[in-house]
């Protein structure tokens, strides 16, 4: 029989347990919803950039180097690292490559029509332009069009340094002729180093070398003070750099010069009957407004964009520079131009023109735009994007859910110049050396120069076409059948060989003594031995008895 005192103790326990459950049941309640949290930040990331992304434009609107807030909350440094250690299993980052952080990028907004700087944040920076580069070669190409120096449809022929040009590409042989409309279209759009450079010589009196300098001469005109150029389409090389700003300047430039000419820079897509290339530029068909201007990346460079929109008559350009990845840059330039068209010129008193000149060498962010880690960041916006209610997570940027506007483009169809004849696609072996002929050689004076070899019993002689240019005109007579046959007695001055198979006479004249290394030697026919090695009947105009043979 159990105890009193035992049952008690059992009782209070039990009631003491149950108590403490009743007490811990809240916190236990809370916990599943924590855990949920962890492994999925995705939604919290997407939150957070709901609940910032509108605070964040009105203050780039309202103070005075606005874009440093939208700059610094589309920085993604610090999430990148932490998207790719949430989902270590898909990206892995080893964690000596954790540590590089993304470069600043580079930024500013300008209204085109009063040049007044709306925004900018390290916008007199030097960077690598990489493809804006091209826009330089658009400007001039548009330019020679207005002065009339050329015509939309006049010839642009891709040489052989084009042809040789890195991708991105066309791809089109050497001697393929396009017309320069479709070469601005196949530039703009595709980005096309070959045909920048076919645009750029064919400008130049095909000249690379001409066109830089055409290309510096303009720039330094425009007032772009931060920038020089070494080719037409923005593949890395030594010397070559410009600034957000710089390039603002010739953007808004090429807005005020060439209204007529702005359908160039927001085709949409183009297509050659086989493939169909889409812009770069993904503000175009997905941000109200956009049209325009070009793209362009190169590791040392990042990502780069120089767009424009144009609202109720009023058009900004914005510049974007050393984004990790097109996502990035997108969403940035959205950001920047919907602060700017809240933004007031009036309240602005600074023009890009006014901006400072930068000095030192260009801004270098390869190593950490083509590192591990900005390469897993770049891969983990884009899976994210999957999940983004949002285009590119920003709530200016709609889904393009139609197809692209497309321009159709090929060769063929320019009229003519120097170069080539009108309508022709195709130059053949153009480039190709035609070979020469070897020079003529000098006219001999005098046969007895000639080192002619003389005729033996294994050379048959020449023929009378052959061996006529070898006798000099005006020296050698012409040698005539009753010329008597030299004897050893009284040898002629210039003997004539004897063609032992007709037993006619030949026009060949040689001096006495001349040696050939091609004729075997053996006793002279005028010598006094009398060796009488020659055929019978030879150089007899008659066989007589005397001479018959048995």
């Amino acid at each position: 029989m159990v105890s009193l005192p035992l049952l008690q103790r059992l009782f209070c326990g039990a009631a003491l347990a149950l108590s403490v459950a009743c007490i811990a049941a809240p916190a236990s309640a809370r916990a599943p919803a924590a855990a949920a949290v962890v492994p999925t930040p995705k939604p919290s990331g997407e939150a957070a950039a709901k609940g910032e992304a509108a605070p964040a434009s009105k203050p780039a609107a309202e103070s005075a180097p606005a874009p440093a807030e939208p700059g610094e909350a589309a920085a993604p440094a610090p999430p990148a690292e932490a998207d790719a250690d949430a989902e270590a299993a898909e990206t892995p980052v080893p964690a000596a490559e954790a540590k590089p952080a993304a470069e600043p990028m580079s930024s500013i907004v300008v209204d085109v029509a009063t040049g007044k700087v709306l925004s900018q944040l390290n916008a007199t920076e030097r960077r690598y332009p990489a493809s804006t580069t091209k826009l330089m070669t658009a400007y001039l190409a548009l330019k020679a069009l207005r002065d009339g120096d050329v015509q939309l449809d006049s010839p642009v022929i891709v040489t052989r340094l084009a042809a040789a040009q890195a991708p991105s590409k066309m791809g089109y042989p050497a001697g393929s002729v396009i017309r320069l409309d479709n070469a601005l279209k196949m530039m703009l759009v595709k980005s096309a180093n070959d045909i920048a450079m076919a645009i750029g010589q064919s400008l130049a009196g095909e000249s690379e070398e001409g066109f830089v300098a055409m290309m510096n001469a303009a720039a330094e005109r425009l007032g772009m003070k931060d920038t020089r150029f070494i080719n037409p389409n923005g593949l890395p090389g030594e010397g070559q750099h410009s600034s957000a700003k710089d390039l603002a300047i010739l953007a808004v430039q090429i807005r005020r010069e060439f209204p007529a000419f702005s359908g160039y820079f927001d085709v949409e897509a183009i297509t050659n009957g086989k493939a169909l290339m889409k812009n770069g530029n993904k503000l175009l068909g997905r941000f109200a407004g956009a049209d325009g201007m070009k793209t362009g990346y190169i590791c040392a460079s990042g990502f780069n964009l120089v767009s424009s929109a144009t609202r109720d008559g009023r058009t900004l350009v914005a510049v974007v520079l050393g984004a990790n990845g097109t996502i990035e840059r997108e969403r940035l330039s959205a950001a920047i131009l919907q602060a700017g068209f809240e933004t007031d010129p009036a309240t602005k008193d600074v023009t890009v023109e006014d901006l400072p000149v930068s000095s030192g060498e260009p801004l270098d962010v390869s190593d950490y735009i083509c590192s591990q880690v900005g390469r897993t960041a770049r891969a983990n916006e884009r899976v994210e994007e999957s999940d983004r209610e949002e285009m590119f997570g920003s709530p200016y940027l709609t889904e393009m859910k139609r197809p692209p506007v497309t321009v159709k483009v090929g060769l063929g169809g320019a009229s003519g110049n120097d170069l080539v004849a009108p309508g022709v696609s195709i130059i053949a072996n153009f480039g190709i050396p035609i070979p020469t002929p070897r020079p003529t050689p000098p006219v001999v004076e005098s046969v007895e120069n000639a080192e002619t070899p003389e005729p033996g019993p294994s050379m048959p002689n020449p023929s009378k076409e052959s061996a006529e240019p070898a006798v000099d005109a005006g020296t050698a007579a012409t040698p005539s059948r009753e010329q008597p046959l030299p004897t050893a007695d009284g040898p002629a001055e210039k003997p004539a060989a004897v063609n032992s198979y007709s037993g006619g006479e030949s026009r060949l004249r040689f001096p006495l003594g001349v040696r050939s290394p091609m004729a075997k030697r053996g006793p002279r026919l005028d010598s006094a031995a009398r060796f009488d090695l020659r055929p019978a009947a030879f150089g007899q105009r008659e066989t007589s008895p005397d001479h018959a043979t048995n």
